[in-house]
């Protein structure tokens, strides 16, 4: 009882439990404070399962310290001996231990709301106390039930796998450093770097492990596993070796551990499971997939994401409600004021050149021509907007895809498809432009007649300006933030934080908990 009202024990490693305090109280009120996990000076079999999880919670992907693993051996070898408050701590160090380790599971440490993610984890929030009081303190198999609480995804589950094999390969160690290159480097270029190279391209599995290898060149094997490698960091998959090439090769493994760690952790966040298979913009790795009634990848493509250092997109979720052939580009007043009104003070004739126009709150356009002094005022005092009219010059493209949210982020096409062939794609406003907009289209439509993707196409390349066509069944979108992803195919991938939310969440996780919440 004073363990419980204190929300404070000093065996712990993290003596602070004061926002499990409540959930501690409840759960014992419910066996009179009676121990929960002990049958006299024995650990019931429940229990023992239990310190076995949370001795092996690095597996998992979460910080062993969080839940006292490294002390429970000298807690179990004390216990014939224990009084009865060791016995008490015992006790209570075990459930406020298994009480973090649920939910850390289930709904992730740290709440994504202290990072401004867009993404609820309240409605997932177990009822903890009746958890482990009738789900795990007698169960026959508590492993099972514990095994429950993560999420069903696939990407989740080849997540975990992947971070086992990269695990066992930093504790072999990283070996060798891949030396540094002047210049970039092609097949059959002198390379005295060529060992370590092949060395590392082994171990990560982009060439097999009796891969021939040329002594002191750059040989075709050296470049066919750079190539892979490049393929899965992000990098322009030219076979060449640069600079960024070896930088990446160089990347310790433990750095890898933690992306993938970082990875888990926002999978926990997301919903037990979406309404309908959701459409996934994933940030640094600048591709979209939309998911089929299998959970399986039905359509992949490129994207282009916000700015890096102005304008980031927001990681959020919504549903997407309708779609808009041939829309208008409704300037936002922040771009009004950084951008449009200083090019109209420039050039009186912007408007005409941009296919512009100016339109009051009732939708009345104010002029497509030269602007006046009168006119350009307003725009200054926010009374006046401007759009881009449609057409295959608009910002937009020729359609947009709306799940109404505050941000006022969508995903659209977009004339500057050149844009896609860059590595690094965040030159957006902060919207997410899609690389193949009528696929896209088409598959969101695929069961409302007549919406073909040629009829898609149709009605991008000639059909009515601002053309809306609501979705029947609307369609979740999660515009999310992981620099690791495991393919359908086991491929594991690794991006740039661009955004340095990896660094954020590290840095609040370096703290201990407890955890913002």
């Amino acid at each position: 009882r004073q363990i419980a009202s204190s929300g404070k024990l000093d065996s712990l490693a993290r003596p602070d439990f004061s926002d499990y305090r409540l959930h501690f109280q409840h759960a014992y009120d419910t066996s009179s404070y009676a121990p929960l996990w002990l049958s006299g000076k024995q650990p019931t079999p429940q229990a023992s399962t239990i310190i076995g999880l949370l001795q092996n919670s690095l597996q998992k992907g979460l910080n062993p310290d969080d839940y006292d693993a490294s002390r429970w051996q000298a807690r179990l070898d004390s216990l014939k001996s224990a009084d009865d408050a060791a016995l008490g701590d015992f006790d209570a160090a075990l459930t406020v231990s298994l009480m973090r380790y649920i939910s850390d599971l289930h709904i992730g440490r740290v709440n994504p709301t202290h990072f401004n993610f867009g993404i609820d984890i309240e409605t997932k929030k177990y009822d903890l106390p009746q958890f482990v009081t009738q789900d795990v303190q007698h169960a026959a198999d508590p492993k099972a039930v514990l095994d429950q609480v993560e999420p069903s995804y696939d990407g989740y589950k080849r997540t975990m796998d992947a971070l086992q094999h990269y695990l066992q390969l930093a504790a072999a160690g990283d070996g060798a450093r891949v030396p540094d290159v002047t210049k970039s480097l092609a097949p059959g270029d002198p390379y005295p770097g060529a060992a370590q190279l092949a060395a590392r391209l082994k171990q990560l599995g982009d060439i097999t492990s009796d891969a021939p290898v040329t002594p002191n060149l750059y040989d075709a094997t050296l470049s066919a596993g750079v190539k892979s490698f490049q393929s899965r960091h992000g990098l322009t998959p030219d076979g060449k070796l640069g600079k960024d090439t070896v930088t990446q090769l160089n990347v310790p493994l433990a750095t890898r551990v933690v992306q993938l760690n970082d990875a888990l952790e926002r999978w926990r966040w997301l919903p037990p499971q979406f309404p309908q298979p959701p459409v996934v913009a994933n940030i640094p790795e600048f591709v979209l997939r939309a998911f089929g009634p299998d959970h399986k990848v039905a359509l992949s493509m490129n994207v282009v994401v916000g700015k890096a250092m102005r304008t980031q997109t927001p990681v959020f979720t919504r549903e997407m409600k309708y779609i808009v052939f041939r829309p208008y580009w409704n300037i936002t007043p922040s771009i009004t004021r950084g951008e449009t009104i200083p090019a109209i003070t420039r050039n009186r004739n912007y408007l005409a050149a941009k296919n512009m126009e100016v339109y009051d709150s009732s939708g009345r356009v104010i002029t497509d021509g030269a602007v006046s002094d009168a006119v350009l005022a307003q725009l200054r005092a926010g009374k006046l907007s401007v759009r881009q009219k449609p057409g295959k010059d608009n910002s937009l493209g020729l359609v947009k895809f709306i799940f109404p949210n505050e941000n006022n982020v969508y995903l659209h096409s977009t004339p500057a498809q050149q844009l896609f062939s860059q590595s690094r794609r965040d030159f957006s406003h902060g919207c997410v432009r899609v690389e193949k907009p009528a696929d896209l289209a088409a598959w969101l439509l695929r069961n409302q007649s007549p919406w073909t993707l040629e009829k898609v196409q149709q009605a991008m390349q000639s059909g009515p300006d601002n053309q809306q066509v609501n979705l029947q069944t609307p369609v979740p979108v999660l515009i999310f933030y992981i620099t690791a992803v495991v393919e359908e195919d086991g491929s594991v991938h690794f991006f740039d934080d661009i955004y340095g939310h990896d660094k954020s969440l590290n840095a609040v996780l370096a703290k201990g908990p407890p955890y913002p919440g």
